[in-house]
């Protein structure tokens, strides 16, 4: 799978000056290239038709690759709000700077706006020390599950966590298929939200 663009909405302070920032975005980049389909291929095609594909299996290869870098999955986390946010995709413990979150997305819209505002939550009660959330891009968008998040659709409200006034690291990253072929299998679906639609 391939990185079409990083968009930062925030990125302040000391620690983008710091080696540890340089080796989380290195290797958010790699799980994200480690990501392929069918299994055993050496890039990600996918079976091309409208909602013709799942999205969990995609987010399960990436996260299996930060999970063998010391990433820990699916952890909650106290973002000093009264109400506990679900869990975090994957989260590394950064020395001297705390933790950094990273998600991927396999919900709607509202489920990206939730991943966005969950991390900024994080980065003003200084909980996190940054954040990244994957999306599709409209393209990939269009071959799978029905109504998942996507860059196009997030990106109108980017002015509202730029505005934050504070430090640390909030980024959008926009992926897309290496290439499209009827002769790959779709993509399983799983049975929660619209996968089924």
């Amino acid at each position: 799978m391939k990185t079409l663009r990083t968009e930062f909405l925030i990125k302040k302070g000391d620690f983008i000056d710091s080696p540890a920032y340089e080796l989380i975005f290195s290797t958010i980049y790699k799980a994200i290239d480690s990501v392929k389909w069918p299994d055993g291929a050496d890039t990600f095609t996918i079976f091309p038709g409208k909602n013709a594909n799942g999205v969990k299996p995609i987010k399960e290869r990436c996260v299996s690759y930060l999970k063998n870098r010391d990433w820990e999955l699916e952890k909650k986390m106290d973002l000093g709000s009264r109400i506990s946010p679900g869990p975090v995709d994957a989260v590394l413990s950064v020395d001297h700077y705390g933790d950094f979150a990273f998600e991927w997305e396999t919900g709607n819209i509202s489920s990206s706006h939730r991943a966005l505002n969950k991390m900024a939550l994080g980065l003003i009660t200084k909980s996190l020390i940054g954040g990244v959330l994957v999306v599709p891009s409209r393209d990939l968008y269009f071959h799978l599950t029905d109504r998942i998040g996507n860059f196009a659709e997030i990106e109108p409200y980017f002015p509202i966590w730029k505005s934050l006034p504070v430090e640390g690291v909030l980024a959008v990253i926009e992926v897309e298929y290496d290439s499209i072929s009827e002769s790959v299998p779709q993509i399983y679906k799983g049975t929660d939200g619209r996968a089924l639609v």
